[in-house]
């Protein structure tokens, strides 16, 4: 492992970013975690470093994102932050850290995306996600990792109704999600950020977009 590897992690008050943050801090492959938000992470760790940003600014923090690996988990809902705020965060806010870090010799970028995800989809929030990947992998990263969770399980900092419904429904569901369905079965939080810590140690070149449970 390669502990003089920095990586830099975007959402890490969220769901999936929750559960991401201790384990590149506890992983061997990097010597410094840096955490980009608007407020510095609560803990405190001798790995860890914090970039202080509400990603308007990307592209004048220069060194401050210089990282071997990027993990984006931002993301919100339209009906927290209405169409336009979903395309602020969920976009412009990605693809705007993706470049700012390209620019400062990253050479993978890890993103949570969602299951569905196309340019083309009736779904507002799918098209969102899709042009999103479309952007980032135009880009042309050395490495790009796009994840496409399904419904996450796990807990929530605000509480959302409809997916609260869906998640007592999950061990009724995911049984008879089985063979190509798999990748439609709810998943949780710590799953996806598992997954993404693994990716980023496959020896893969150009984009890949992965559905979950990884295969293999």
């Amino acid at each position: 492992m390669n502990e003089s590897k920095t990586a830099l992690l975007a959402g890490a008050t969220g769901a999936i970013g929750q559960q991401l943050l201790p384990l590149l801090l506890a992983s061997p492959d990097y010597g410094r975690v840096k955490v980009i938000g608007r407020r510095p992470p609560a803990q405190a760790h001798a790995k860890l470093e914090a970039v202080t940003s509400d990603f308007s600014d990307l592209p004048a923090l220069g060194a401050q994102l210089a990282a071997d690996d990027v993990y984006c988990c931002l993301g919100t809902t339209q009906a927290k932050s209405g169409r336009a705020g979903l395309e602020q965060v969920d976009h412009d806010y990605v693809v705007g850290l993706a470049t700012a870090a390209l620019a400062q010799g990253a050479r993978q970028f890890l993103v949570v995306s969602a299951i569905g995800a196309s340019s083309h989809s009736p779904s507002f929030y799918s098209r969102v996600k899709g042009r999103m990947e479309e952007d980032v992998a135009a880009l042309g990263y050395p490495s790009l990792r796009i994840v496409q969770p399904s419904l996450l399980l796990g807990p929530r900092d605000e509480h959302r109704p409809g997916e609260a419904f869906a998640q007592k429904l999950s061990p009724l569901l995911s049984p008879l999600l089985a063979g190509p369905l798999a990748k439609y079965r709810p998943i949780t939080t710590q799953a996806v950020a598992e997954a993404l810590l693994t990716l980023s140690r496959r020896p893969y070149q150009g984009t890949r977009v992965h559905t979950l449970p990884l295969r293999g």
